[in-house]
């Protein structure tokens, strides 16, 4: 792969493009691609289903070339370069393991793990093979995250944070009418909080680092899984309040309170309509509004620069965030209950520091 001279301005050539291939063939699967093509640093090449009538269908619809029917083959394939996983939670180990022993990059939607200690096993083979394992995290990649830092040191300092994700979910239903649903199912390793709390524990931790203390609780649906949650991360000078659902919509957001002012976050996913509130001034307004595609195509653009031209130290920071999310989505979930058929083999009792 040929090396680029700046993740912003880099124009690559087709015959130079990265080979991408798509494993799920959900909305988020089209959505990435659409992305991805739109940095003009991806080619599909392949896409991966159970069925060959399926994998054929959604190749048709989203111009690949080639079908795999077998994870083995498609890892196997010199047709390929890297891999985005948007399967169920479950597979998400099993399967970045598969590509990553095969020497390729991969691109894993949330969550990498229901187990810090898988992810940094995982980041491990990455480096033995030297490539790339990425989160597909929008709010990392995002140009104006950083507007978002800035704010949070101008009003500071901060005495409260509240982020929402409370969201209905288009499964759910389904799910009230007896059907069964994946994301609604424990033994998918999968809930509210996985789904949806996973945005909330990001930017707490990006913001603020490791809490000195968790409380947790979670409200179950028939069948185990939670499907909504609250989390409060303890901090010496400060309480960070997670809340997040899939069984009804929040819409009112959250908000970062600091003895200067305050930012409102009407998205946390996406800091879309970010808006800081100065004691005796006007609101100033941090981000507008983009398009779902656009937004998946920042972190795209940022797993090409890492490909093309290796990891830096925004990949380590990266790298190191996914685990420390990881390790407290885990102890969230111990906290409240929430139980993975996997955790049996787990040991761990309390959130670790990711060896550098």
């Amino acid at each position: 792969m040929g090396k680029g001279k700046g993740f912003y301005t880099m124009q690559q050539k087709k015959d130079d493009s990265i080979r991408l291939g798509i494993i799920g063939s959900s909305w988020i699967s089209c959505e990435m691609i659409r992305g991805a093509k739109s940095t003009g640093f991806f080619t599909l090449e392949a896409v991966y289903s159970r069925t060959k009538e399926r994998a054929e269908s959604f190749a048709r619809e989203q111009g690949a070339l080639h079908t795999f029917t077998s994870l083995q083959e498609m890892a196997a394939s010199p047709l390929l370069d890297a891999v985005y996983i948007a399967s169920p939670n479950v597979c998400h180990v099993e399967q970045c393991r598969l590509f990553l022993q095969n020497g390729k990059h991969v691109l894993c939607e949330k969550p990498l793990a229901a187990r810090g200690q898988e992810v940094m096993e995982l980041q491990k083979l990455a480096r033995e093979k030297g490539v790339i394992y990425m989160e597909a995290i929008m709010m990392l990649h995002l140009p104006w995250r950083e507007k978002l830092r800035r704010a949070v040191r101008q009003i500071g300092p901060i005495s409260l944070a509240k982020f929402d994700f409370c969201q209905y979910s288009s499964k759910y239903d389904g799910f009230l009418q007896g059907r069964h649903q994946n994301i609604f199912d424990p033994a998918m390793e999968t809930g509210a909080l996985m789904d949806l709390g996973v945005y909330t524990v990001y930017p707490a931790l990006w913001l603020f680092g490791e809490p000195m203390g968790v409380t947790a609780a979670a409200n179950f649906l028939p069948g185990g899984a939670d499907g909504s949650g609250t989390a409060t991360l303890l901090y010496p000078d400060k309480l960070v309040v997670l809340t997040y659902s899939k069984t009804g919509a929040s819409h009112t957001g959250g908000e970062i309170v600091g003895e200067k002012g305050t930012i409102h976050l009407p998205s946390i996913s996406t800091l879309l309509g970010m808006a800081l509130y100065r004691r005796g001034k006007e609101p100033e307004f941090l981000s507008g509004q983009e398009e779902k595609y656009r937004l998946m195509g920042y972190e795209a653009r940022q797993f090409a620069q890492w490909i093309n031209e290796g990891p830096d130290e925004a990949y380590e920071d990266a790298s190191r965030l996914a685990v420390q999310v990881a390790l407290l989505l885990h102890q969230i979930r111990r906290m409240a209950g929430i139980h993975f058929a996997g955790d049996e083999t787990e040991q761990l009792e309390k959130p670790m520091q990711p060896s550098k």
